[in-house]
């Protein structure tokens, strides 16, 4: 399992597509999803980017990471709708 962290802008970031939501229900769900996926194995999750980085999408979310294998650790960086 990892432990999975996000940096204060993207839980800004997140926090503000809720609270702009008319479907509030499917973003928690995404996020959720994003959350779980991430502990259970990041690296198998989305597309890899450059370095640490990967990219995934779990409509109507889409998020950066970084995964620190060395750690165990995943955080979450930026945090967008998709499609936008």
């Amino acid at each position: 399992m990892y432990t999975v962290i996000w940096a204060p802008s993207a839980e800004q970031d997140l926090a503000e597509i809720w609270n702009n939501a008319s479907d509030r229900a499917e973003v928690s769900a995404a996020a959720n999803e994003i959350d779980a996926a991430l502990a259970l194995n990041p690296l198998n999750f989305g597309e890899a980017r450059r370095g640490l980085t990967r990219v995934a999408f779990v409509k109507p979310l889409a998020v950066l990471f970084d995964v620190h294998e060395d750690q165990d650790r995943a955080r979450v960086w930026d945090i967008w709708r998709w499609p936008s």
